[in-house]
Formats: structure tokens, C-alpha cells, sequence
């Protein structure tokens, strides 16, 4: 059944759209290891700093991390020029790529895959000023678990806390970006019918809630791998805070 499904949305697909005259990633995070001793240590460490201390360095860190990431990605070729955060065309339309290439549609699919990365680099401004308040509503408790938690433990709260509302902020640019686009508006077409038949993913049966999850991925990536390079080499910034804060925690 799947078989034929495939070969009745690849026909649709590619007769559509006829018709229509149409960066590596490093080590990012591990968890903190090491003996429950050394766990101890951190947190009494952690815990000799005083409530602003921790909460000041830790959000002038994040901040740190959120320009960094929004700036790289939110620039021409954010996305397109880096392999860890390109977005490829989806899965399911990545199987029928090649036959779309055999009969003269490579033209389209290359066009697809731009507008996709062009239209994460021109959504993902929106997202500092959503990142920014996340900070500024930090808890100390919040700041503390941070400190003391996973190496990943920032980018998890940023996830818990903005994600819904970023997707927001994203979706409509991204919909204006692909909106002329003839390939996209064939795939939305076809793509619900090939998620029935269980050839498409249902997260993937729109292209822009996929290049929306895309760009949300790319933005939460960049800050995992500024959050490591800090908690990795704290005395290598240039704060003193930050150095007093991460260095207590390290």
C-alpha cells in the first residue's frame, strides 16, 4: 500500500508542479559527570555565591549566548552557509528528489531548499527579543538549577519557555518567504494526502511548520553550543563575573 501511495503522490507532485511551469558541530553537550563528590562541590561552591551574583552573571551569560546565536543565523547564509543548521528539503520529498531531478525539476527543488533557509534567516531576529524577556523573568532558583545542572541545562529552559511563542513569531514570516514558491504550494497540496497514507510524516506534511521546527532547532543548537563554550572555559571570557560565576559552578 505504501509503495503505491508513494508512486501516486510522486506522480501528483511532479505533474503539479509541471503543469505549473515551474555547518562540523562540534562536541555540543554532555552531562556533568563525575563522582557525587565532586557534585557536592559544585553546588557548595555555587551556593557561597551571593543571590545576585549568581542571578547577574548567569543572565549577562545568556545574553551573551542569545546575541551570538541570533546574530550568526539571522545573517544571509545563516542557515544556508552552515551545514549544522541547513534545512534539507523533507524526508518525504527527499525520496522522490532525484526522480524530480531525472525530468527537470532540479531547478525547483534547488529554489525550494533556498527559500526555506532564506526564510529561517529573516524569522529568526524575532526571536531575541522573546529569548531577552526569558532572561529578564530568571528566577534565582532558576539561575541556581541552571548553574548546577546538565550542560545543556540554559538551552532547556530556553526551550521550556519560549518555544511556543517563538514558533508564533516565526510561522507567518516564514509563510510570506515560501509564499511564491511553486514547488511549496505543491507539496502542501499533496503532502496531507501522502500523510494519510502514512508516506509523510504528519509534522512534515506542511513545509512551513517544517521550516518553522527547523529554524526553532537551529536557534536552540547555536545557543547549546555558546552555552558549552562558556561552561567549558569560563575564564576565557571576558566578564569577571561570568569567570566568578562559571568558574564556581565548574
Amino acid at each position: 500500500m505504501k509503495n503505491t501511495a508513494w508512486v501516486l503522490l510522486a506522480g501528483l507532485l511532479i505533474t503539479d508542479a509541471q503543469a505549473l511551469d515551474l555547518k562540523g558541530l562540534g562536541d555540543i553537550v554532555e552531562k556533568v559527570g563525575g563522582s557525587s563528590t565532586s557534585s557536592s562541590s559544585n553546588n557548595s561552591a555555587v551556593s557561597n555565591l551571593s543571590e545576585q551574583e549568581t542571578s547577574d552573571g548567569l543572565k549577562l551569560a545568556l545574553n551573551q549566548g542569545v546575541s551570538k546565536a541570533v546574530g550568526l543565523l539571522g545573517a544571509t547564509d545563516g542557515f544556508m552557509g552552515n551545514k549544522d543548521v541547513k534545512i534539507p528539503l523533507p524526508e518525504s520529498l527527499k525520496k522522490i528528489e532525484k526522480g524530480m531531478r531525472l525530468v527537470g525539476m532540479g531547478s525547483q527543488a534547488d529554489e525550494l531548499i533556498l527559500k526555506m533557509n532564506r526564510a529561517a534567516e529573516q524569522a529568526v531576529p524575532e526571536a531575541k527579543t522573546l529569548l531577552v524577556n526569558s532572561v529578564k523573568q530568571m528566577s534565582v532558583t532558576d539561575a541556581k538549577n541552571i548553574l548546577t545542572g546538565p550542560q545543556d541545562a540554559a538551552t532547556q529552559y530556553f526551550k521550556k519557555t519560549t518555544s511556543t511563542d517563538m514558533a508564533a513569531k516565526f510561522l507567518p514570516i516564514v509563510q510570506k518567504a515560501t509564499a511564491n514558491v511553486q514547488l511549496a504550494d505543491t507539496y502542501n497540496k499533496y503532502a496531507e494526502m501522502g500523510s494519510k497514507f502514512g508516506v509523510i510524516k504528519k509534522e512534515d506534511a506542511n513545509i512551513n511548520q517544517y521550516v518553522t521546527q527547523k529554524a526553532l532547532d537551529g536557534v536552540y543548537l547555536m545557543i547549546a553550543k555558546e552555552e558549552a563554550a562558556i561552561r567549558q572555559d569560563p575564564m576565557g571570557q571576558a566578564s569577571s563575573l561570568l569567570k566568578k560565576v562559571f568558574g564556581a559552578a565548574k
